[in-house]
């Protein structure tokens, strides 16, 4: 989770005008934001490798492990899967932290293996992206080897250097770094390296042109093997200027408006559609396409011919709180009319142009029903069931993370050597250094660490939840004998079978995917209900996101028909007004 994040976000946010008409919406079906992709109906599932499931028993997750759970796959309904990064890496960033573009982590197998993956997902109707990570690579990798060797080596210049004669460079801040430094010395040609995330991932420079062509030709590589798209990490810091002027005192609690977005990066991603992406049918999503929706439009507007998608951090940065050294989620939890603001203004910014993303949850973040939901054992599997209903209801390509389906909770994390992120490690040892309050430190980690999210996928209750016959890479959640796909898989009644049925509706119900939304009653603090549009077809959602019993009333106009398209819960009262339970989420189509 990129630090600091959270405090980009103003949430005194003003909704803005009304949605467009019934006649503005057919016209948009045709040819504005709802034009028919097949990258907008799909529901992408995200695998983190490393976690997902061991075929030979040393611990870490594999290619083999996700080829003998590809059924499993098909049996969600999913379109497509996100596979973290599974390129040759030293792991100091658990594989965001490359050292051969085109050859696997061998503790991940083999290339063979991965065609074999590519085949088998194909066969069965899944597509693949893959991320593309190119702000940084490791400093293992041959370029950045080179490029340290000497001041005249023709890849010095793959790379951000400044040379130590011209005194220390101008402060930057580094997300990952034990000193916050963004700079490290190198004594070898007496010059500072520049890094955005950890010493070992050493930023690319992106203004010469021979490295984007380095870029080009990897893409490639992948494209003609046949996978579907490209997850850009971290993409919207790859453009920097070069002069490194000083950045105003404070400047590291805003990184995204001082680090995106520089000078010349959509000049980049153009010349990337043109001499690439153009060319295949593919996704293209951008990570953090800027902090604002205008920001992210340059991105996707069609008319620009540069990505996709946004997959945009505001609605991550909700509940958090900010201590002088890090940011934490707030034990209290967080503020529903925010959410609500949050994702009502992201869907109003493509609701004529462009195309959005919606996810609650990934390998950067802590499990979804620990953090948007209640996962004491009374209300885990209906708040997880509502969670889901909103994920599948939004419009915007839904990103579901592998095991929230299960209603995966938070790890049991009591001490820094539970940790496996190079983020929370690294910031501890700060911590250390600077005499500050660990104990503290330590509470906040245990609710906040992205390692929550990568702790094992539980299959069944044998040793290890099923996912090693050897030592997990990282603890296993001691839930697991209860918590499993094995269980879930026999009731009908489970988190993950409602899944399946959320996922086959919204196949099913194109009013799901491209329908106008609307909003209701803006001001409620516990009910967040809103429609879905397209032509004469209307639905309501509504989403008790309350622990507590809620009596909800149906808007004047508004009358529902029929039996609920879905239901968290056995019954719903009819009539206008809903006895809501506690995290209910209901979904009907109006008259």
């Amino acid at each position: 989770m990129k630090r600091c994040l959270p405090l980009l976000f103003a949430l005194a946010l003003e909704l803005l005008a009304c949605l467009p008409s019934v006649a503005q919406q057919a016209t948009a079906v045709v040819g504005g934001a709802n034009k028919p992709e097949w990258w907008k109906e799909t529901v992408v599932y995200q695998i983190y490798p490393r976690s997902f499931q061991d075929s030979n028993g040393d611990g870490v997750g594999d290619l083999k492990g996700i080829i003998s759970r590809l059924d499993y796959l098909k049996s969600l309904g999913v379109g497509t899967v996100w596979l973290n990064p599974i390129y040759a890496s030293p792991n100091d960033d658990n594989g965001y932290d490359i050292s051969d573009y085109r050859q696997i982590m061998p503790e991940f197998g083999t290339m063979q293996d991965f065609d074999a993956l590519l085949k088998g997902m194909h066969e069965r109707g899944i597509k693949l992206v893959m991320d593309l990570v190119v702000n940084h690579s490791s400093d293992e990798q041959q370029w950045f080897k080179q490029s340290r060797s000497s001041r005249t080596n023709p890849y010095r210049d793959y790379y951000h250097w400044w040379p130590a004669e011209k005194g220390k460079p101008t402060p930057r801040y580094s997300l990952f770094d034990v000193d916050n430094n963004a700079w490290k010395y190198d004594s070898l040609t007496n010059a500072y390296y520049l890094h955005y995330f950890s010493r070992k991932q050493p930023d690319l420079n992106w203004e010469n042109p021979k490295l984007r062509q380095e870029v080009y030709s990897i893409m490639r590589f992948w494209l003609d093997k046949g996978i579907d798209g490209f997850r850009m990490d971290a993409f919207q810091y790859v453009a920097k200027d070069t002069t490194f002027p000083a950045f105003p005192a404070g400047y590291e609690q805003d990184i995204v408006k001082y680090y995106s977005s520089g000078p010349h990066l959509h000049d980049y991603i153009q010349e990337m559609n043109r001499e690439v992406i153009s060319k295949y049918n593919v996704v293209t999503i951008s990570e953090g396409a800027g902090a604002s929706p205008e920001d992210a439009m340059k991105f996707v507007d069609p008319a620009r011919h540069e990505l996709n998608m946004a997959y945009h951090f505001e609605g991550m940065g909700i509940g958090y709180k900010h201590d002088k050294d890090y940011d934490y989620l707030d034990p209290q939890g967080y503020n529903l009319l925010d959410f609500k603001k949050v994702y009502t203004r992201w869907d109003k910014a493509f609701a004529q142009k462009g195309w959005g993303t919606v996810y609650l949850g990934n390998h950067d973040q802590v499990r979804m029903v620990s953090r948007w939901g209640d996962d004491r054992p009374a209300f885990r599997a209906p708040s997880s069931k509502l969670l889901t209903t909103f994920l599948l209801t939004m419009r915007g390509t839904p990103f579901y993370y592998a095991g929230d389906e299960l209603g995966m909770t938070n790890g049991v994390f009591k001490s820094i050597t539970d940790y496996r992120d190079v983020a929370a490690r690294n910031q501890y040892q700060h911590l250390q250094q600077t005499g500050a309050d660990l104990p503290t430190f330590l509470t906040h980690l245990a609710k906040s660490s992205r390692d929550n999210g990568r702790t094992p996928f539980q299959w069944n209750a044998t040793a290890n939840a099923g996912f090693t016959t050897g030592t997990p890479w990282i603890g296993v959640n001691t839930n697991y004998l209860t918590i499993n796909e094995l269980s879930e898989d026999k009731d009908p009644d489970s988190i993950l079978n409602y899944f399946r049925k959320a996922v086959a509706l919204r196949r099913q119900h194109k009013v799901l995917v491209y329908g106008q939304y609307q909003l209701l009653d803006e001001a409620n603090p516990h009910i967040y209900a809103y429609t879905r549009t397209l032509g004469k077809e209307r639905v309501l959602v509504v989403l008790n996101f309350s622990s507590d019993k809620r009596t909800w009333s149906l808007p004047a106009g508004l009358k529902t028909t029929g039996q609920p398209w879905l239901n968290n819960y056995p019954t719903l009262p009819a009539g206008n007004a809903f006895a809501l339970q506690p995290w209910q989420a209901v979904v009907l189509s109006l008259q």
